[in-house]
């Protein structure tokens, strides 16, 4: 337990401080995933005790065009505070990557829960569960030089995640089973500064966006120390391309293919 407070301790020192660390795999000989797991509920304690509210969980690593960059195999997912999750800001108004460590963008769907979803649902029963579908943008950062790093050091970096901007929210009742065929087979393509910078398919994301929440469903459901999925929580399910540096001074769209949600649109100061 001393090295899961140790290691606790160091991540929140570095939070918002734009530095990087040696990642902790290094230098903690058998720093593993429930280790991580571990890390992350005890960040969100002290990030809760001085004032922050989790708020949902952003999933990770769900793209499997991009495990062998990162060098990393499966998913992974981490808290997202009311201090990082905010709408897309209004057309002429800018954000702010101020604090993040290498912050690279990210376009995901996000969902919104009415009820708690059980780690026996399909996809259909799951979809029963959901409030609202929404895109936007996740701002991911590494406080590991070069974004190079384990899979426990991501978790314990809190799961990557430095900010979350959301769209307009969609009700998903009133056309689920629409929803549900078009989460699977919708294209995006991302755009900076009027130049396409990648294409990307929503089967990528472990089949569709749907198909990582009931993932993170499930994983939660044997995990000791984080609690499952609730009612009210937002969950954003990973990036549907390649993740890009982002900095001050970029604009960033996207334009979606075969899913009726608006194209998302960030400038930043």
């Amino acid at each position: 337990m001393a090295a899961i407070s140790r290691i606790a301790r160091e991540a929140i020192e570095v939070l918002g401080a734009e530095r990087q660390i040696v990642p902790f795999s290094m230098r903690e000989a058998s720093f593993e995933l429930a280790d991580a797991y571990r890390v992350a509920a005890v960040v969100k304690a002290m990030r809760e005790a001085r004032g922050e509210r989790a708020i949902g969980r952003k999933i990770g690593f769900t793209n499997r065009t991009i495990w062998d960059q990162y060098d990393v195999h499966a998913p992974i997912w981490g808290y997202i505070y009311d201090t990082t999750v905010a709408d897309l800001p209004r057309p002429g108004e800018t954000a702010s990557l101020t604090g993040l460590a290498e912050p690279r963008i990210e376009p995901e769907i996000i969902f919104g829960l009415m009820r708690r979803p059980a780690p026996n649902m399909g996809a259909a029963a799951l979809a029963s569960c959901l409030d609202w579908v929404a895109h936007g943008f996740e701002v991911v950062q590494s406080i590991f030089p070069g974004w190079i790093f384990s899979p426990a050091d991501t978790i314990a970096g809190y799961g990557l995640h430095g900010r979350l901007w959301i769209g307009p929210r969609h009700g998903f009742a009133q056309r689920a089973s629409t929803f549900l065929k078009e989460l699977t087979t919708f294209e995006i393509d991302l755009i900076e500064g009027g130049v396409q910078r990648d294409h990307g398919r929503a089967a990528d994301v472990l089949d569709g966006p749907l198909f990582a929440l009931l993932h993170l469903v499930k994983v939660l459901s044997v995990d000791e120390a984080n609690p499952p999925l609730e009612a009210g929580e937002i969950v954003t399910t990973g990036t549907l391309t390649r993740a890009f540096p982002a900095s001050s001074g970029q604009s960033w769209r996207t334009r979606l293919h075969g899913l009726p949600l608006e194209d998302a649109e960030i400038a930043f100061a």
